[in-house]
């Protein structure tokens, strides 16, 4: 009897024994097996839903570099400016040359004529004007290749002289930050601004340094203009 009872219990779990693994396999799904190997194949990208998932806050974004865009409607063109000028199917006719110190250029058949103090789309206008006495119908354009008159000059004792762009606001605190700083021997009390008056007379504006970053005369860090020379002596 005890035989025959324990080859009965033999027998049942040899039954039982593909059902239960059967049932162990189907706990887990290939829906699932893919799922999690992805998970971790897979690396959470900045910014997805995968950020979600993992509880991490997503990277913020770069913001990109904008260069300084010349707008033919608004931008005036000043001395040492270097302009394209394009004649449509007049290639003889075509130059890129800069604007002289008297603020004028000279081009074939019509000569001088006045840039500075203009914007690109009356220099444009008025080339094209002088032009139809040659031709039917001119097709000009007017391009700023390199702006050279939205400038300032800093010299003396600081770490970097030289010319530096104007394309925004900037005072003289600004303009010796940009060159760097003083020199260890620079007299931070005398320094002055030269700056070209409308007159054409030269203005000497002082500065110093010492008084404004102490809130003393903050009148005196002017925001510059283009051509001034800033100067640390």
């Amino acid at each position: 009897m005890h035989l025959q009872e324990w080859g009965r219990k033999v027998r049942a779990i040899l039954v039982l024994a593909p059902l239960l693994l059967a049932g162990s396999w189907a706990a887990v799904t290939p829906g699932q097996n893919s799922s999690n190997a992805a998970a971790v194949a897979k690396p959470a990208l900045p910014g997805s839903a995968d950020d979600a998932r993992t509880g991490e806050p997503a990277s913020p974004d770069i913001p990109e570099t904008k260069t300084a865009e010349v707008r033919p409607e608004s931008f005036i063109i000043g001395t040492e400016d270097v302009l394209t000028i394009n004649v449509w199917k007049e290639p003889e006719m075509s130059r890129t040359l800069p604007v002289r110190p008297d603020g004028m250029i000279t081009l074939p058949l019509i000569g001088e004529l006045k840039a500075a103090g203009l914007t690109p789309v009356q220099l444009q206008d008025q080339i094209t004007t002088a032009l139809r006495k040659f031709m039917s119908d001119p097709q000009v354009t007017v391009i700023v290749l390199e702006v050279r008159s939205l400038t300032f000059n800093i010299v003396g004792q600081v770490l970097r002289p030289g010319y530096f762009p104007l394309t925004r606001r900037m005072t003289v605190l600004d303009a010796i930050a940009l060159a760097g700083g003083f020199q260890p021997f620079a007299k931070q009390k005398k320094i002055y601004i030269l700056r070209t008056e409308a007159n054409g007379k030269q203005a000497r504006l002082r500065f110093n340094y010492k008084d404004v970053i102490r809130g003393r005369h903050a009148e005196e860090n002017i925001q510059l203009q283009p051509r001034d020379t800033v100067v640390v002596p």
